[in-house]
């Protein structure tokens, strides 16, 4: 915030900070005082209270989550790549990601993928569908991290009703039919129990916190790889 030499001006645009460098606080309120204007630093409480509760000192540097460093980078990277590989595009391409999801329709697989994308995970997401074969990249994905989406069929039938009727379809079909949506829902269970792939159930969950859970097997996943990578090059 410039100042300014019209006290008009000045008193109009009452001086109200958001300043975290020490510096340029310290001259605001030397102008201020020496031109007798009343001072109110809107943030510093605030950021001292946070500080005491999290444990952490500012580093006093603005505009940190907007900075273009390897992490940034790494996160435009991964959304291009989800983008690319979403709904099972590309299936070629598989054996590059770090997350891999399949479900049937209504899963919420595309908003998790772009979720975990930007947080930097490269995810490609696999519709499963009736009479339709996966794709064979998918029988040579050794160590990698595989997840199963699923949803109640209550809720696959609502959400796809509400699919049809946004789009103006109310044909009655076997996609919005309960027996063949219980029908889809055993085949992908059956599917991903075979693979020993693990599951997740999004039906009361919302996209952050299937995210999450996703994050938590990763996690899991990347510990275990990791020590029998260590066991089998017998370093103890």
């Amino acid at each position: 915030m410039a100042v300014m030499g019209n006290s008009e001006r000045a008193l109009e645009v009452l001086p109200k900070d958001n300043a975290v460098y020490q510096d340029i606080e310290d001259v605001l309120i030397k102008s201020c005082e020496q031109n007798d204007w009343p001072y109110i630093s809107v943030l510093h409480g605030i950021i001292r209270e946070l500080g005491l509760h999290l444990g952490q000192k500012s580093i006093a540097r603005p505009g940190l989550q907007h900075q273009m460093n390897d992490e940034y980078f790494a996160r435009i990277d991964a959304m291009q790549y989800t983008l690319m590989h979403d709904d099972g595009q590309n299936p070629e391409g598989i054996k590059t990601a770090d997350i891999i999801l399949l479900g049937v329709s209504r899963t919420s697989k595309t908003p998790t993928s772009i979720y975990l994308a930007n947080k930097g995970m490269k995810t490609a997401n696999i519709p499963i569908v009736p009479d339709q074969k996966l794709p064979r990249e998918l029988d040579d994905l050794d160590g990698k991290f595989v997840v199963g989406l699923i949803n109640s069929v209550d809720r696959l039938v609502q959400i796809r009703r509400n699919r049809l009727l946004s789009l103006k379809e109310e044909k009655e079909t076997t996609y919005v039919n309960e027996e063949a949506i219980k029908k889809e829902v055993q085949q992908a269970r059956r599917l991903f129990s075979g693979r020993g792939w693990p599951v997740i159930d999004v039906t009361r969950r919302s996209i952050e916190e299937t995210a999450g859970a996703i994050m938590n097997l990763k996690y899991r996943f990347d510990d275990e790889k990791e020590k029998r990578d260590v066991a089998d090059s017998g370093i103890s």
